[in-house]
């Protein structure tokens, strides 16, 4: 009897988490063998991380707030057999000198691993899911997703975007920038509008080459909107808001009314959130610009925002790793990718971290008296420092090492595996220490490469924190005390640097130099990626 493919039962049942800088999203899907997915479980925490505007540091109390959140979203996902957790961080943690420290408490105190994503990354990923939320035609139509701390841009179709970004103009931001007075005042409204004028100039400019009449809002604001305009309209949104339109002269008026409210009287609007009533300004005002100043007619509501794309990007990577990789005619690659496709490797950021530590390695060869044979170790090392979350993310680096040593790589001696497995260990927490059972065994000369190896890795591992590959250029400086590094990212470099200087100890240890992380300007534009 033939076996097919059984599409009725899910293959496997995730969660996607949106870290957003007002709320918190999770919403659970079971995955099908044909790509597609259904959700069976929702929740949403509102958490208001910028409770004091966009200061580039987390209170210690919206740090705990977030905390909070996240342990009932892993107790959900617990509870409903959860395999797999996606969690990407937004504005508010990705800007924040103190981010990483969420991170990382996240991480000890709820298990759950949250990656800050770049925001062209963030809007992409939104322009997908509301690609898959709602019907788009030929025609192009500008997707806005307004968030607390920044706001998403997406132009383009159905079949490609045209252009994508995200501005710092989130309503948690601009409000604390902005808004002093309840009501908000004619003068703060211009403010505001002026201030708009000057961040989207670039877009602006993009709009008047196309005739675009249909805004797609997307996420909390929007929806807000959205089910206040409905309901004094009387139009159905009880089911969902998906596909819900309210036009130009719909919303003018409800504007004109509702701007003039004080929070008194915005809290009896049915529709708002009780914890937007003092942020929703900002993006009304927004929503106003972008109606007058780009000549939109139509505003449709899309319930598909950043966390069903995490899913959607999640789907597409799986498909491709169903796939074979093409094989290796010689037995250590080949051994090696083997090793990592059945643990399921990240291989983005493996594939990353390795061309950083390679870059480091050569640099550094002569001075810390590296082998021609210890690049190829640590370039596999590098490849496979990730493996362990096969098993579990709790002790992974422990994890990678029993699978290297015991992976029947072929072509390799055992020194080499030694070698490659303790470098891939001491990629995170401890760094080489003689009460390690496993490094004691070590003969002193290999003890001696696995620090140098492993100090490199760290450092490069620290240099894609957010698992993002944020850092698109390194450039190293070397004096007779110190070292620079200077990193040039697609997006806010705080996770990166704190990341390498955490990890820099061992580093400086084998130099006898001291290493400093600098981020280098850039306003260089990246192209959006289309299909």
């Amino acid at each position: 009897m033939t076996n097919y493919p059984d599409n009725t039962t899910p293959t496997k049942r995730i969660a996607a988490i949106d870290l957003g800088t007002n709320s918190f999203h999770a919403v659970l899907v079971d995955i099908y063998a044909d790509g597609s997915f259904r959700t069976i479980d929702k929740l949403k925490e509102m958490v208001i991380l910028a409770e004091k505007g966009m200061d580039h540091q987390l209170s210690e109390d919206a740090m705990q707030r977030g905390i909070d959140a996240l342990k009932r979203i892993k107790f959900l996902c617990d509870s409903q057999g959860v395999e797999e957790i996606l969690a990407y961080a937004t504005s508010a943690i990705r800007e924040a000198k103190n981010g990483g420290d969420f991170i990382q408490r996240a991480i000890d105190e709820t298990g759950i691993k949250a990656r800050a994503i770049p925001g062209k990354k963030e809007a992409e990923l939104i322009g997908y899911a509301v690609r898959h939320s709602v019907h788009l035609e030929d025609e192009r139509v500008l997707m806005v997703d307004i968030g607390g701390g920044s706001v998403e841009f997406i132009l383009g179709n159905k079949t490609k975007f045209d252009f994508l970004d995200s501005f710092k103009i989130g309503v948690a931001r601009m409000a604390a920038q902005f808004v002093d007075n309840d009501p908000i005042t004619k003068t703060e409204i211009q403010e505001l509008e002026e201030h708009f004028g000057k961040t989207l100039r670039d877009l602006s400019k993009l709009m008047k080459d196309h005739s675009v009449k249909t805004i797609i809002g997307s996420s909390g604001t929007m929806e807000n909107i959205a089910a206040m305009i409905a309901n004094r309209n009387s139009i159905s949104s009880s089911l969902t808001l998906n596909e819900l339109v309210f036009h130009d002269d719909e919303f003018m008026p409800f504007y004109e009314y509702f701007i003039k409210l004080d929070s008194k009287k915005r809290l009896k609007e049915k529709g708002l959130e009780e914890k937007r009533v003092d942020i929703i300004n900002p993006g009304m005002v927004l929503l106003k610009f972008l109606i007058d100043n780009y000549n939109i007619q139509n505003v449709k509501i899309s319930e598909g925002a950043l966390r069903d794309g995490m899913i959607l990007d999640y789907i597409n990577k799986q498909k491709s790793n169903l796939s074979s990789a093409a094989s290796f005619p010689e037995p250590r690659k080949r051994s090696i990718y083997e090793l990592l496709r059945k643990c399921n490797w990240l291989e983005d950021h493996s594939r990353h971290v390795a061309q950083l530590a390679l870059q480091i390695f050569d640099e550094f060869k002569k001075d810390l008296k590296l082998l021609n044979e210890d690049r190829e170790l640590l370039e596999y090392a590098t490849l496979l420092h990730d493996i362990g979350y096969y098993i579990s993310h709790r002790k992974h680096h422990k994890h990678a090492l029993y699978l290297i040593r015991h992976a029947d790589l072929k072509g390799f001696n055992g020194d080499e595996i030694d070698i490659m497995a303790n470098v891939a260990r001491y990629h995170r927490r401890s760094t080489p220490k003689k009460r390690h059972k496993r490094y004691r065994k070590l003969s002193k000369a290999l003890k001696n490469r696995v620090k140098k190896l492993s100090a490199i890795l760290r450092v490069a591992d620290g240099l894609d924190r957010s698992h993002y590959q944020n850092v698109r250029e390194l450039e190293i400086e070397k004096s007779s005390e110190n070292i620079n590094f200077y990193i040039t990212c697609i997006g806010e470099p705080e996770l990166e640097i704190w990341g390498a200087m955490r990890k820099k100890e061992l580093f400086e240890e084998v130099t006898g130099k001291k290493l400093e992380v600098y981020a280098v300007a850039q306003n260089e534009p990246v192209e959006p990626n289309s299909e």
